[in-house]
């Protein structure tokens, strides 16, 4: 690896141990052997460095969710049971030790505009991601429309439930209380 690849898993290291506030840019350089220096050179900043680990941490979460391979036997894209799987899936990300969950809490509360401004151009991608993961269709297909309306109200759910998650874990929903939810407000739909 080079001096780019090893900043990047010295801060996805530091971000996990840490957090984006007391990562200092002497901890990313002793956790990858690098030099300060690279740092500017190849992420222009600490911030931004952070920034770029975060995101791969999650992209690397939602490419290893359990069970990722069955969703195609366990709903059919779209349907209520795909929806509670994925949902079961994402919480139970939340359940393991170290969750990087918390770090999306610590950017939302946290002055790092540096930080935000960098997650904030990745959100169209994230809502992708869910949309593909929920109905099943490969992410390059997911159109920018779909991805700004679909993806942004699965990017919302999963605010909602970092949030619940981070405040208290013991009352957070779980997949089956997530989609419980939305078959009533299916139902309730139905009736208006």
């Amino acid at each position: 690896m080079g001096h780019r690849e090893d900043l990047l898993e010295g801060a996805k290291r530091c971000l996990l141990e840490k957090g984006f506030a007391r990562t200092t840019a002497r901890d990313i350089v002793k956790e990858s052997g690098t030099n300060l220096a690279s740092i500017g050179y190849h992420y222009g900043s600490k911030d931004a460095l952070l920034a770029q680990a975060y995101v791969a941490l999650v992209e690397t979460m939602s490419d290893g969710f359990d069970g990722a391979a069955d969703l195609a036997t366990e709903g059919a894209p779209g349907s209520l049971e795909r929806f509670r799987r994925v949902w079961s899936d994402i919480v139970a990300t939340m359940r393991e030790p170290g969750s990087i969950w918390r770090l999306s809490m610590e950017v939302m509360t946290s002055d790092l505009p540096e930080v935000r401004d960098h997650l904030s151009r990745a959100q169209r991608e994230g809502g992708r991601g869910l949309v593909s993961l929920l109905m099943g269709v490969p992410e390059e297909e997911v159109s920018d429309e779909t991805a700004d309306t679909l993806g942004r109200f699965y990017l919302t759910l999963m605010t909602g439930l970092i949030a619940q998650w981070t405040f208290d874990a013991k009352t957070a929903p779980d997949g089956d209380a997530l989609a419980e939810g939305l078959r009533q407000v299916i139902e309730a739909a139905g009736r208006a």
